[in-house]
């Protein structure tokens, strides 16, 4: 029986829809090429309600598809267990930001690391702008900055 993971990471955008699906594809793809999967809990969720149960965005879909970057999620809400059962929480601008701390500070003993997933990008992006209004140039400049981060967040906890 394989041991049960050992670190968790949750990224969270406004409808977990665009950018938090993508993050978490591209970081449980990178996990696995590194070998180290088994060893992760890896999910994505949103701030607010609006797209609760939907799948991710076809424009991501597409621009996942076309990096080989297997992709399948229902969007979820952020739950108060979140802020316990996950080590980190990711997110992707100031909003997300003061939500999650907003949240946050309603659970009792909440022990995740709530940060920008920006500021482990190498180009120093901090933010990571929400595609949906864009077009499929927009979807790639998000896959692009979660390449980035994700890089240096799973080295820095491997």
């Amino acid at each position: 029986m394989a041991a049960p993971a050992s670190k968790s990471v949750l990224f969270v955008c406004l409808g977990n829809i665009c950018r938090s699906p993508i993050a978490e594809a591209v970081f449980r793809k990178m996990a696995t090429d590194a070998g180290v999967a088994d060893k992760w809990r890896i999910d994505s969720a949103a701030t607010s309600t609006y797209e609760i149960g939907s799948s991710p965005d076809h424009r991501g879909q597409a621009c996942m598809k076309k990096h080989d970057v297997p992709m399948s999620h229902v969007a979820r809400q952020v739950t108060k267990a979140d802020f316990t059962s996950f080590e980190y929480i990711l997110c992707m601008d100031e909003n997300n930001l003061s939500d999650l701390n907003r949240k946050a500070n309603s659970v009792k003993n909440y022990t995740a690391k709530i940060e920008l997933l920006g500021s482990y990008d190498p180009q120093k992006q901090l933010i990571i702008k929400d595609p949906y209004y864009g077009g499929a140039e927009d979807f790639e400049k998000v896959y692009d900055q979660c390449v980035r981060c994700c890089k240096v967040f799973l080295e820095k906890n491997s």
